[in-house]
């Protein structure tokens, strides 16, 4: 099925930011030939580390996913504060496909795989130990290996530093201790995401400092791996309106033009991803994005070329899903998923399984997918004649707090709420309900901005083929690193699982 809410790439040889409108965080791009691969930030949601594919860096899809589950335990449920799972970097090497990422309550962990987009192998632990974030692998010229890291203060006590350890040839362990490559503390506050790449005899670090709404891209150098570095600040905001450009990928594309991937925190929104062109100049150091007179610095290009001419249809990310025999790619659960959660035939049929606390946030199962647009309206048909007394089915959005409207089984009928959440304990409150006027109904939600970064969303449903608003305007927010997400779900609230279920139809997002 194909969706065209956002197109970033304008038809005439030239392309829009964000190319992705979309939360993929702290992303990392190769290229393999004529095809680009990109990884990014998944945190808690799986599968995790998406495997996203495009043949110009602007146009992308989505493909697959390195991690089906996050194979450590306290994953089963969704953590109440979001950990960090998959600050990612991908590397093609030999006849593997690298990612590394980073827990920062376990360590440094490792995936490969012969083919992107085939199965990728179990997890590695590289380096076991709390606060290690952000990892990058590096293979030099003599066939040594190294990571290089940064650190979570909320684990080890400080952040603001690079580090580096070796590893063993083949990628898989750690092989000596690690040690501090570059502290930032007083000219580079919050310095992290290192990507590390070699040009010229020059190790060249790149790396963001400043905080994720209000930073800028640093980059080091050194001859030597394990330093001195110098630094260098190569974008900035500047007088764009992209705040906080910076962490992300340097990529050679095929016709010998450099650039830069990176994200822009737009609250809702989470971190869409942005494309700049980069130069490098005669001193030996980048500037990335549209030189600024008398400055070392780029800032943000709104409008750009494109980086070839290479044919390929305008793209946008998919949305919709018939749910014909499988999920669509773009559909991540809440916490590690089972077998048991859903099935797909021609429908989706969700178990109605026990919500912990009788509440929406803590439920693996809830079934969501990312904001893919600044605009836009969803619509899906629920069918609830499966529910059981005690249970729940229907359409929300989840971010730092949470709304929804359902279908609800009680002893006295189906009943129609609608529900938003309060508090950093997510507690529930019916702020509208009435008798259902069906236990088949379509409902809707119509997402419209109202500033740069913030929306509302109106809830609906239909009866009698009138559509009918239904609850309170939500104005939804980011929930820590992650951007609010659109959700299908089915749960008892009650706590015990009486195997009911809500089965949902087609599944439509079209421009608002």
């Amino acid at each position: 099925m194909t969706d065209e809410l956002y197109l970033p790439d304008q038809g005439d040889g030239s392309y829009r930011n964000p190319v992705l409108c979309c939360d993929y965080s702290d992303p990392d791009v190769i290229r393999v030939g004529d095809t680009y691969y990109m990884t990014a930030s998944s945190f808690n949601y799986v599968p995790g580390l998406p495997i996203l594919t495009s043949a110009d860096l602007v146009n992308w899809r989505l493909v697959n996913y390195a991690l089906p589950n996050i194979p450590e335990p306290g994953y089963e449920i969704p953590p109440p504060r979001v950990r960090r799972v998959g600050t990612r970097y991908p590397l093609a090497r030999w006849i593997f496909f690298y990612i590394y990422y980073g827990m920062p309550d376990e360590g440094i962990y490792m995936v490969r795989a012969a083919d992107a987009c085939g199965q990728w192998d179990a997890p590695k632990l590289v380096r076991a130990g709390k606060g290690l974030i952000d990892p990058c692998p590096f293979w030099d010229d003599d066939g040594r290996a190294y990571v290089i890291h940064a650190y979570a203060n909320s684990r080890i006590g400080f952040k603001s530093r690079i580090g580096i350890f070796p590893m063993s040839a083949d990628g898989t362990h750690a092989i000596g201790e690690d040690k501090f490559l570059f502290d930032g503390t007083a000219n580079h506050p919050t310095i992290e995401g290192p990507k590390v790449y070699k040009r010229d005899g020059w190790y060249y670090i790149f790396a963001p400092a400043g905080g994720v709404a209000t930073g800028w891209q640093t980059v080091l150098r050194s001859r030597r791996i394990d330093g001195e570095y110098e630094d260098h600040i190569v974008l900035r905001q500047g007088n764009s309106r992209v705040n906080g450009p910076h962490q992300g990928a340097w990529v050679t594309a095929a016709d010998g033009s450099d650039w830069f991937i990176h994200f822009q925190s737009r609250g809702l929104y989470g971190r869409v991803t942005h494309l700049q062109p980069m130069a490098w100049q005669a001193d030996g150091w980048p500037i990335i994005g549209e030189p600024v007179a008398g400055e070392t610095y780029g800032t943000p290009v709104e409008t750009w070329r494109k980086p070839s001419q290479t044919h390929q249809p305008p793209l946008s990310l998919q949305c919709s899903d018939d749910f014909a025999d499988s999920l669509g790619l773009q559909w991540q659960f809440m916490g590690n998923w089972r077998a048991d959660f859903y099935a797909v035939d021609g429908g989706l049929t969700l178990a109605a399984l026990p919500a912990p606390n009788g509440i929406l946030w803590n439920c693996p199962h809830v079934l969501t997918q990312k904001i893919a647009a600044p605009a836009f309206t969803a619509e899906v048909t629920l069918d609830a004649r499966a529910l059981q007394i005690g249970e729940q089915a229907g359409f929300g959005l989840i971010g730092g707090q949470y709304a929804y409207i359902a279908l609800r089984r009680t002893a006295a009928g189906m009943r129609l709420v609608f529900v938003q959440s309060d508090g950093e304990a997510h507690q529930e409150r019916v702020c509208e309900e009435i008798d259902a006027p069906a236990e088949q109904l379509a409902l809707r939600m119509v997402l419209q901005p109202t500033g740069d970064d913030t929306a509302r969303a109106a809830f609906a449903y239909q009866h009698q083929g009138d559509w009918r608003r239904f609850g309170e305007p939500f104005s939804p927010a980011r929930h820590t690193w992650v951007g609010a997400r659109m959700a299908l779900f089915a749960m008892s609230l009650d706590g015990e699982n009486h195997g009911g279920a809500g089965k949902f139809g087609p599944f439509r997002v079209t421009k608002a």
